[in-house]
């Protein structure tokens, strides 16, 4: 009977071990994320986002070389800002060459994503159910209703980027309710406010 006890206690210490060391790997993920975004160092950071991610910044890329008018206008807000952005402000022989991970490393390293996402953020409580975690999402110290993705691959947590897009989304909708203007025409409002350079109708065609 106090074997029995012995090995109950036992696989119940692994269990609780294991546990929590996803939650602390999960948080040190989203540290070395955090740290690559605002330092500008996008080969780290694309060493903790997760295959979803870097498949949408691929889709992306062939939406950016691709894509006329008509097609970037059906386009939700977040992919239609992406699209825009990137035939922006990337230099036309870097997009033709590039492929999504480099597309993604080009825009962590050229500041092009929100170090505001990520300053005051950390992560509250963490759930894991086997490959998959949610951690809870903390601004300011403040508890938030939202709640970060992370998926196990290649023996690390990393992030799902693309399951903020509807927290995004509802934030920059307001942002152009507030305005006044059209939606496409706030988009190009901020595109020349962030680089000081009055896009072109070039960004409406595309690049193929």
């Amino acid at each position: 009977m106090r074997k029995i006890i012995t090995l109950i206690v036992l696989i119940f210490l692994s269990i609780s071990s294991y546990s929590q060391s996803d939650k602390e790997l999960v948080l040190k993920s989203f540290e070395n994320y955090k740290n690559a975004i605002l330092t500008d160092k996008g080969i780290i950071a694309a060493d903790f986002v997760d295959s979803r991610t870097m498949n949408y910044y691929s889709t992306i890329l062939d939406k950016v070389k691709t894509a006329d008018s008509l097609e970037i206008d059906a386009m939700g807000l977040i992919d239609k800002l992406t699209v825009l952005t990137m035939r922006h402000r990337v230099p036309k022989k870097n997009l033709l060459n590039f492929n999504g991970e480099d597309l993604f490393i080009y825009a962590i390293d050229n500041g092009m994503v929100g170090k505001s996402s990520v300053v005051n953020a950390e992560l509250g409580d963490v759930i894991t159910n086997e490959d998959f975690s949610k951690a809870e999402f903390v601004v300011n110290e403040q508890k938030t209703p939202f709640f970060f993705h992370f998926y196990h691959e290649d023996d690390v947590w990393k992030i799902d980027i693309t399951h903020l897009f509807s927290l995004g989304t509802m934030a920059f909708k307001q942002m152009i309710e507030d305005s006044g203007e059209s939606e496409n025409d706030y988009i190009v409002t901020i595109l020349e406010l962030l680089t000081g350079e009055k896009p072109t109708e070039n960004i409406w065609k595309p690049m193929l």
